[in-house]
C-alpha cells in the first residue's frame, strides 16, 4: 500500500480508502466485516462513512453503516489503527425527515452539529472521529450531477462559514474530532473556509471529498489548483462512476447493483454520452490487459491532487480488483490515449 499526508497534518492515510456506504443495504454486516478485514490486511488504514449511510438513503437503514463499522471496531479492538472519516448531512431537497428534523432544518449550526456528532460516535462505538466532513454545502451550489451555478440572490439562509468553523472548533477542543474536511464543495467555498480559518485561528479544512473519475474530471478545472497549492487534497469518490466504469452494465443488469436496484436515482452517471465514453475506456483497459475497474482506479490514484481514492464494492472480487490498482502505474502512452478520449467529449458524467 502507498500512503500520503492528510492535508498539512502528520497523518499518513492509505492512497486507497475504503468506502462503506453499501454496508447495511447492499451488504450485510458480515459482508462489511469481510471487506474491512481484507482491506485492513492489505494496508488500508483509511475508512470513510457518513451519518446518512447506508445508500440508498431511507429511514429503515439510516445510520446502519456507522453501526456496522462500530461493531467491527468492538470485535477487533483496533480503533486506534484506523483513520476514520465521517460526515454530517446538510439541507436536502429530498427531505431526509428521519435525520434529526430533516429537510431545510438540517445544517451546520451548533444544535445540529452537536446532535450529529454524538449520534455518530454512539453508532461508531468510539469517542473520536479523525476526519469530520461537511457532506455538502448548506448554500445553493451545483452538486450531485449539476454543473452550472444557479445564482439565487435570496440564498442567504445558511450557517455562515465563521460560525461553522467555530462549531467545529468546539468539537476539536472537546476531543471528539481531530481534523475537519469538506465534501461536494466549490473552489470559492474551499478558499473561503481556508481564509476564515487562517484569519480567525480556527480549524483548517484538510481535504475535500468530491466526485472524480475518467468520465467526471470537473475537479481538474479549478479545484485541483486549490488542492495542490493549499494542501487540501482530494478524497475522490465514485472513481468508477457508480460502478459503470467496471463495464458490468454494458448490455446487462447485474444483480444487487445500484443501477439495477435504483435506476432513476443515479442519473449523473447514466447518460448516453457517458455510456459511449465508458465503452471506450473499457476497451482501452482490455487492450492493455488491465481489468477495467483496476484501470479506472489506477488513473485516479496517481492524479497529483489526490490524497486518497475512495473505493466501494459489493463483492469481494470487486474489492480485490479495486485494491489491485495501487500496484498499477499507467504508462505515458496509456495516459495519452486516455486524454484523447477525454478531449473528444469532456466530462460526460458530472
Amino acid at each position: 500500500m502507498k500512503y500520503r499526508k492528510l492535508g498539512n497534518t502528520d497523518i499518513d492515510v492509505s492512497v486507497i480508502c475504503l468506502g462503506t456506504m453499501t454496508f447495511g443495504e447492499q451488504n450485510t454486516q458480515q459482508e462489511g466485516f469481510d471487506q474491512m478485514d481484507y482491506a485492513f490486511d492489505k494496508g488500508i488504514n483509511f475508512f470513510d462513512t457518513a451519518e446518512l449511510y447506508a445508500v440508498m438513503p431511507r429511514k429503515e437503514t439510516y445510520g446502519k453503516t456507522e453501526e456496522i463499522i462500530g461493531n467491527w471496531f468492538t470485535k477487533n479492538k483496533n480503533r486506534e489503527k484506523v483513520i476514520l472519516a465521517s460526515k454530517i448531512a446538510s439541507k436536502a431537497e429530498n427531505d431526509l425527515a428521519w435525520i434529526r428534523k430533516g429537510g431545510s432544518t438540517l445544517g451546520f449550526d451548533k444544535i445540529n452539529m452537536n446532535e450529529a456528532i454524538e449520534s455518530s460516535l454512539r453508532r461508531l462505538k468510539t469517542d473520536y472521529i479523525d476526519l469530520y466532513q461537511l457532506h455538502w454545502p448548506e448554500r445553493n451550489v451545483p452538486k450531485f450531477g449539476k454543473l452550472d451555478f444557479d445564482y439565487d440572490p435570496h440564498d442567504n439562509d445558511w450557517t455562515q462559514i465563521e460560525e461553522v468553523l467555530e462549531n467545529l472548533n468546539s468539537l476539536v477542543k472537546s476531543g471528539k474530532v481531530r481534523y475537519v474536511g469538506l465534501s461536494n464543495e466549490t473552489p470559492w467555498g474551499t478558499m473561503k473556509f481556508l481564509q476564515v480559518a487562517k484569519e480567525k485561528n480556527l480549524p483548517r479544512m484538510m481535504s475535500i471529498q468530491n466526485a472524480y473519475s475518467l468520465v467526471n474530471r470537473v475537479f481538474d478545472v479549478a479545484n485541483s489548483e486549490v488542492s495542490i497549492k493549499e494542501k487540501c487534497g482530494l478524497l475522490a469518490y465514485s472513481p468508477l462512476a457508480g460502478g459503470r466504469l467496471s463495464g458490468k452494465y454494458i448490455k446487462s443488469k447485474p444483480n444487487n447493483a445500484r443501477y439495477t436496484l435504483w435506476p432513476r436515482r443515479f442519473n449523473r452517471h447514466n447518460t448516453v454520452r457517458g455510456e459511449e465514453a465508458i465503452i471506450k475506456y473499457v476497451n482501452l483497459a482490455n487492450k492493455h490487459n488491465i481489468s477495467p475497474s483496476t484501470f479506472a482506479n489506477a488513473f485516479v490514484n496517481d492524479r497529483p491532487f489526490v490524497t486518497s481514492n475512495i473505493i466501494g464494492a459489493t463483492t469481494m472480487d470487486q474489492l480485490k480488483e479495486d485494491i489491485k490498482s495501487i500496484d498499477i502505474t499507467l504508462s505515458k502512452e496509456i495516459l495519452e490515449e486516455i486524454e484523447n478520449i477525454h478531449l473528444s467529449d469532456p466530462n460526460p458524467c458530472v
